[in-house]
């Protein structure tokens, strides 16, 4: 897995009236997406996640889409929103934030445990927090950095 970057004649030539963040993206000449990919062998191009939502816990890098798209197998699940919040000992702990679907209900343990056979033990949830709804922007988007200053403390 790495960052995708690219360039083209199309491409942009910069932010407006931005040259700090026009420097940042085009470091070494290629403009840096901020996307997280993986090649198959064949070469197709897969997007795995942004790179500011990669939780780096233990040691290891975790794509927060990866563990959303294990939590969202759960019948009980309508939304799911994951993110690394700091942690003393894992350094940041993956921490789910899910919204059940109407008439369901389940526990933080249960949620953990579905997810055993499909993600490694890295990567299963530290804690997980159940909310009513997600904070999104007007076009619909989950706001992962209202996430990130929310009060928690739920371990699993």
């Amino acid at each position: 897995m790495g960052e995708i970057v690219h360039r083209s004649p199309q491409l942009l030539d910069g932010y407006w009236d931005n040259p700090e963040k026009t420097a940042e993206a085009f470091e070494g000449g290629w403009f840096h997406s901020g996307d997280l990919g993986v090649l198959d062998a064949n070469g197709y191009l897969t997007i795995v996640d942004r790179k500011k939502d990669m939780i780096k816990t233990g040691g290891e890098n975790v794509a927060s889409r990866e563990v959303e798209e294990a939590l969202y197998t759960h019948p009980a699940v309508s939304e799911v929103a994951v993110i690394g919040l700091p942690d003393p000992r894992w350094i940041e702990a993956v921490t789910a934030f899910v919204v059940l679907r109407e008439g369901e209900a389940t526990t933080a343990d249960a949620l953990v445990e579905h997810c055993r056979s499909r993600l490694a033990g890295f990567k299963l949830p530290k804690r997980v927090v159940f909310v009513d709804a997600m904070p999104r922007n007007a076009s619909g988007k989950i706001l992962k950095r209202d996430l990130r200053t929310a009060e928690v403390d739920h371990a699993i």
